[in-house]
């Protein structure tokens, strides 16, 4: 008995001792093999973790209009767990389903989902629909969710309904579609995408902070406890040189050409030609970066401005009469064949857009008709190759601006033989970006400089104001003198105020001086030649032309009419624009002035006097003063004039100069002159007049009885000349604007050898 006593003891007792043993290394894991494990866990328990949102970077306009700013958002949430147990489920999907617009089935799934063991989750995201609403959609939410509560209530179920508001932040746009190719966007998920979101996205991301302290089971930071504070960092604050409102007027007027003419797009740069800041650059069509998602084409978000290359045609012959100034080659009173012409080398003639020509015409003549005949002398016969193409590089071509942009491409300019250069002279051949061909525009505007296009204008710390970016005019090269550039102003304004001949007559604005030049390149089919029922058309132009304040392109791609071009479709809208857009930059017309009391008046200005001048130095102070002209005769100085100096003259009213004597002169032809030009020719003539029918003379009769002279003019309405000219008698080779995917796959396009231009 006494044994088995013992034994029992010895047994409860080794239990005991091995269950000392057993305690004491579990003791000894935890406190000291896996201490450091348990105490950080412990510590991960005890500490509270609080997040310091930060904000990413605002984006305005030059003036400080909000661009792009972060905004309160709301994702709405879901409790499957409560929901279910409060018999939601019917109620919470039909409710989110009108106010989000998501789909049943999938509402359901969420209100009912569980997880691995069958249990319902506790919380779900609404996605997509629900996430990062507004605040109208919020206040919807919360409406909706009040009304189950009220009906929970009634039936003394509690007051959680499942159904809340996790308060976040998203990137806003306030005003659309405005700007949209500028500035990019970013995804739902805050991530930059595009445009100046993405290429300054180092500077304006942000990086969230956090508080950390130790704090007890009810959260409570402890009475000396440790506190690890990171503070959030904020993006920096984008100014842009853009204007909201000129950017408005750009759009506002793309708008009603593009539903007019519906071309695959549109392109529209402005900028202040002194310093190529930019003020507006749109694209259509566009997209809103808001909802970008919508967007189902990703050609719309495809910035043109920047990223395409196109064939320009005309417009690119101001290189060629800006060389041709400079190198003293131009005379705009000489004399050539229009028509076609012989490229010298070759068997090819390349010819106008009226294939029979104009006749003997003067080369200033040449370039108010865009006469590819006269550029094709100009460039391939007097500056020849290397020197052309000496000044297509030097205004900027065959190289990217360097604006900042994202994606900007560039194509090589290269003439290898005779036709290259012949094409090249008028615009054909080569291939340029609409950026491109602003800064060379603005060389001429502002005096001969190359400058740097730029659209930031500066960047600042939020938190102390402090700007630690900002840019300056950037001037790459003299290209021209200002002298050269002067002169080739005011050929390029006579294109404009010539209201008869002049190519660009749809951008004249009353009461500014505006100098331009239209441009139009037949795009290729697929069978590699030109298809005449396709084209790029633009105008590219400044004003006002003796203090420049605005430079801008307007580039439409394939205008639905085949027989319009860039002074029927483009030239316009750049006439809407800049006339909107001069004003509000307190620009005043050239024809008023204040009064005393502070009222604006309208000035007719007076005819100059140009009498017993030599007819070149009547010529060149009309050219100054940007005035239409025209000379009758062959003699070297100005005898008459009409209208005589000091009268006053309506806008856009030409001025004769008569050069030899009345009784000496045969009346010229008139036909296809207009009654006012034709009455102002006969009455410098001193010749009587009688006039039958309305419009354009189409005939005319001179009968002299006793010495004095007397002229019937017949007239017949005729459609404009622009809008007449057989653009499909021109064999232009042209060039689409084209999407560059890579800067090692451009757009490519075949050199062009004729070109049509209206």
């Amino acid at each position: 008995m006494i044994k088995r006593i013992k034994l029992r003891a010895l047994l409860i007792g080794g239990f005991i001792t091995l269950l000392f043993v057993v305690l004491l290394i579990r003791v000894f894991t935890l406190q000291v093999v896996k201490g450091q494990d348990w105490h950080e866990r412990a510590v991960f328990q005890w500490t509270k973790k609080v997040p310091i949102p930060a904000t990413r970077g605002m984006i305005t306009d030059r003036n400080g209009d909000v661009l792009a700013s972060d905004v309160p958002a709301y994702t709405v949430i879901v409790n499957p767990a409560v929901i279910h147990e409060n018999g939601l489920e019917d109620e919470i999907v039909e409710g989110l389903h009108k106010l989000l617009g998501k789909d049943e089935s999938e509402l359901k799934a969420l209100v009912t989902a569980k997880d691995e063991e069958g249990k319902y989750h506790k919380n779900r995201e609404v996605r997509n629909e629900g996430w990062k609403i507004n605040e109208t959609k919020k206040a919807q939410i919360a409406d909706f969710n009040k009304e189950l509560m009220d009906q929970l209530e009634k039936e003394k179920k509690g007051m959680e309904t499942g159904l809340g508001l996790l308060k976040e932040q998203k990137r806003y746009y306030p005003k659309g579609t405005l700007a949209a190719h500028i500035l990019g966007y970013t995804d739902r998920d805050g991530m930059a995408v595009a445009g100046l979101e993405a290429s300054l996205d180092d500077y304006l991301k942000s990086t969230p902070g956090e508080m950390k302290y130790e704090s007890d089971r009810h959260g409570d930071q402890l009475p000396q406890a440790n506190m690890v504070y990171k503070p959030a960092v904020n993006g920096k604050n984008v100014k842009l040189t853009i204007d909201d409102t000129i950017q408005y007027y750009i759009e506002d007027a793309m708008k009603e050409t593009y539903e007019q003419y519906k071309p695959i797009s549109m392109t529209v740069i402005a900028a202040d030609p002194k310093t190529m800041e930019i003020l507006g650059m749109a694209n259509l069509p566009t997209f809103n970066p808001n909802t970008y998602w919508n967007t189902k084409d990703q050609k719309n978000f495809f910035n043109y401005a920047v990223r395409a290359t196109y064939e320009p045609g005309s417009t690119f012959k101001i290189v060629t009469l800006a060389g041709a100034v400079q190198e003293k080659l131009f005379n705009p009173n000489a004399f050539y064949l229009s028509g076609e012409v012989k490229v010298q080398g070759t068997d090819w003639k390349p010819h106008d857009i009226v294939r029979s020509g104009w006749g003997t015409i003067t080369y200033l003549e040449g370039v108010k008709r865009s006469s590819n005949v006269a550029f094709v002398k100009l460039g391939s016969e007097m500056l020849g190759k290397d020197r052309l193409l000496k000044y297509i590089k030097n205004f900027g071509f065959g190289q990217r601006t360097g604006i900042e942009l994202p994606g900007e491409v560039s194509m090589a300019i290269n003439l290898p033989g005779p036709v290259e250069v012949a094409t090249a002279s008028y615009g054909h051949g080569v291939s340029v970006t609409p950026i491109q061909q602003l800064a060379a525009i603005s060389a001429v505007a502002n005096g001969g400089k190359l400058l740097k296009p730029h659209i930031l204008k500066e960047i600042t710390d939020p938190d102390n104001g402090k700007v630690i970016n900002s840019t300056n005019t950037d001037v790459v090269r003299q290209v021209i003198s200002p002298e050269a550039a002067k002169e080739t102003s005011s050929y390029l304004e006579q294109v404009v105020a010539d209201r008869a001949i002049g190519t660009g007559k749809y951008a004249y604005i009353e009461g500014y001086r505006v100098a331009g030049k239209t441009g139009t390149a037949v795009k290729y089919g697929p069978d590699l030649k030109p298809d005449y029922s396709k084209s790029v058309v633009s105008f590219i132009g400044f004003a006002p032309v003796n203090d420049p304040k605005i430079a801008l392109i307007v580039i439409v791609d394939q205008p639905n009419d085949p027989d319009v071009g860039g002074g029927k479709v483009a030239a316009p809208v750049f006439k809407k624009i800049v006339s909107q857009a001069l004003p509000y930059m307190g620009v005043p017309k050239s024809n008023t002035k204040k009064t005393s009391d502070g009222k604006t008046t309208v000035e007719r200005p007076a005819a100059p006097t140009l009498t017993k001048l030599a007819v070149k130095d009547a010529k060149q102070k009309l050219l100054n003063a940007g005035v239409d002209f025209e000379t009758i005769g062959k003699g070297t100085s100005v005898i008459r004039q009409f209208p005589a100096a000091g009268t006053p003259m309506s806008p856009g009213q030409r001025i004769y100069l008569l050069t030899e004597e009345t009784d000496k002169m045969t009346v010229p032809d008139l036909k296809g002159e207009s009654l006012r030009d034709a009455l102002d020719i006969l009455t410098l003539l001193k010749c009587s007049v009688t006039v039958q029918g309305e419009g354009y003379v189409s005939e005319q009769l001179v009968t002299d009885k006793n010495g004095k002279r007397s002229v019937q003019l017949t007239l017949k309405p005729v459609k404009d000349e622009e809008a007449t000219q057989d653009v499909s008698s021109s064999s232009t080779e042209g060039g689409s604007i084209s999407e560059d995917k890579s800067t090692d796959e451009l757009a490519a396009g075949k050199s062009g050898k004729e070109a049509g231009d209206n």
